[in-house]
């Protein structure tokens, strides 16, 4: 096919909105790889297309031809490869989607042919040699050089389920031996060198070079070491099984003050990538350090929370907001509290993240997903207080009351503007309200006398409110659905405080307690029948029924004593 015949297949393939003509291009395509004249054809538009659409189309057809169950000659893989290096290096400028693409390829051939021998060598391991001749030149040679390593490395965590997965956790082992680790220390060496001139960070080029470094660290830390990688979207996979022989980096202070430096001089777009390194970091597995350098790299971890939480303009940004909670959560799934009361700026840190969850708690518009982050912190922090043998003070009985506090005065103060702006109500969010109230459960049994006292004095005062309002002659409906979502909520606390009553740890004071606020709500299930038939309110009766099951399964099971104080 000539080269106008090939644009017209690329226009109906990219940007073509007749559905018959790209189902017929597709069609020529396949037709296209597999023929003979393919690698002179992909050729020809890579050296004469005049579109990117053309160079992509090459680069798509490339890709798949190397990726064929039966491999092309190796010479003429070698020769694909060099031929794609070369071209890439004599025209850097290409669009960044084509770039890609072309990368992808040498991931491709590098992978596939990891261990194959031509002349008693592995022709195709010298690619971080190649990486280092783009990585001398100009800034766009270095962005590509950056990139290739970048796919490389995705490339080869990439399970290919149409190949013997054994081959792949070969390959994938080999990379890891012989490669992962310089080229982690490759990047860190040049985000330093980057770091170095931030003057130059105003520049478009030098900020696609330090997003290109940061993805490229972020897919080594990625990387599925010992091939467990199960559900990616797990998040709770919260250990990263570091290879012993990257002990070096890890116990450097530079490595974790590199990634901190970044995060306080980048724009947010690549702060947050920075952030999400960080998280990488503060997971390494606890098996890396012995105990008094696990102790030191904690340290080096809080001092860095510190210095963010006292400097915390970047968190204004969705995305660093969203990271800096993963971050802080992994602290604690991968530290004792034991540990983490040991540190020395551990009385300012832990009262620098309360005041910042309590300000997120009231916010509780911006970044909802986020606040399950934080929630998790505090709900494995008061869980592990039993168990601390340490004489340092945890203080968690000093800010746990106020978090509880700040989850329950917000959600009641969001109640009005939810109504009055028509906004989306949290409240029929139920899966998200009911995993966080699991979470703020286990927080309000440290110190349960205060929240008590809280919700007792917010029940009467909303309940009185309800009763006047019931019966002022002027009846106004906005004023009764406002004061009813606030008794919603006040009813899904109480039934989440009752139900979450620990038969190990409960005294007769808090069974007293929950006496207290259990027949608050029934008064309410009087107060609400009485209204019957004229008007209900579904939201409310929800939470009845909700705090009536939790209630049964605390009180009223067969397996209770029966002199409970409630």
């Amino acid at each position: 096919q000539s080269l106008a015949e090939l644009e017209v297949l690329c226009n109906h393939l990219y940007e073509g909105t007749d559905l018959a003509q790209r189902m017929q291009a597709e069609k020529v395509l396949l037709e296209l790889i597999d023929s003979p004249e393919c690698l002179s054809q992909c050729q020809l538009l890579l050296e004469q297309g005049t579109t990117s659409y053309a160079q992509l189309l090459a680069a798509t057809c490339l890709s798949k031809l190397v990726s064929r169950a039966s491999p092309l000659p190796v010479e003429q893989r070698i020769d694909i490869r060099n031929y794609i290096l070369n071209y890439v290096a004599s025209q850097p400028k290409l669009a960044p989607f084509v770039i890609q693409a072309l990368v992808q390829v040498i991931a491709k051939i590098t992978k596939l042919g990891w261990f194959e021998v031509l002349k008693d060598q592995l022709i195709f391991r010298d690619i971080i040699a190649d990486v280092k001749k783009f990585l001398q030149g100009t800034v766009d040679h270095c962005i590509i050089g950056v990139m290739i390593l970048s796919e490389l490395t995705q490339e080869m965590n990439l399970v290919d389920y149409s190949r013997p997965s054994a081959k792949h956790r070969k390959i994938a082992t080999s990379f890891r031996d012989t490669s992962l680790k310089d080229i982690l220390m490759l990047a860190c060496s040049l985000l330093k060198e980057l770091l170095a001139k931030p003057l130059t960070l105003q520049d478009q080029r030098q900020q696609s070079l330090a997003m290109q470094l940061l993805k490229l660290v972020l897919n080594c830390l990625n990387f599925d070491f010992i091939g467990n990688s199960a559900d990616e979207s797990a998040d709770d996979l919260c250990t990263v099984q570091i290879p012993t022989n990257w002990r070096t980096i890890f116990l450097e202070p530079e490595t974790l003050d590199l990634f901190f430096d970044l995060y306080h001089s980048l724009p947010p777009m690549l702060s947050q990538l920075a952030l999400s390194s960080l998280v990488q970091f503060a997971s390494a597995r606890r098996s890396l350090f012995s105990n008094p350098e696990r102790a030191k790299y904690l340290g080096n971890l809080i001092k860095g929370v510190k210095q963010i939480l006292e400097n915390p303009q970047g968190l204004s940004d969705p995305g660093n907001y969203h990271e800096f909670c993963r971050f802080l959560a992994r602290l604690k799934t991968n530290y004792q509290l034991g540990e983490l009361v040991m540190v020395k700026d551990y009385p300012e840190v832990i009262q620098l993240i309360a005041n910042f969850t309590i300000t997120s708690l009231q916010h509780w518009e911006f970044a909802p997903n986020s606040v399950h982050y934080l929630l998790t912190l505090w709900q494995r922090m008061v869980a592990s207080v039993p168990f601390v043998k340490t004489a340092e003070p945890h203080l968690l009985d000093t800010y746990a009351p106020e978090i509880t506090k700040a989850y329950i005065t917000s959600r009641l103060e969001c109640v009005p503007v939810v109504i009055r702006d028509g906004l989306e109500d949290p409240l029929d969010d139920t899966a998200t309200v009911f995993q966080q109230l699991e979470q703020l459960c286990t927080v309000s049994r440290c110190e349960y006398e205060k929240t008590c006292t809280l919700l007792v004095q917010l029940f009467d005062q909303n309940a009185q409110n309800y009763q006047k309002l019931l019966h002022s002659s002027s009846r106004n409906p906005l004023e009764i659905t406002v004061q009813e979502g606030r008794l919603a909520w006040l009813v899904y606390f109480v039934g989440t405080f009752v139900g979450g009553r620990l038969t190990y740890t409960s005294t007769d004071e808090h069974d007293a307690m929950d006496g207290e606020l259990s027949c608050r709500v029934f008064q309410l299930v009087s107060l609400m029948d009485a209204q019957l038939p004229q008007s209900s309110n579904e939201k409310v009766e929800l939470a009845i029924l909700w705090f009536l099951d939790q209630f049964r399964k605390t009180y009223v099971g067969d397996q209770l004593q029966h002199t409970s104080k409630v």
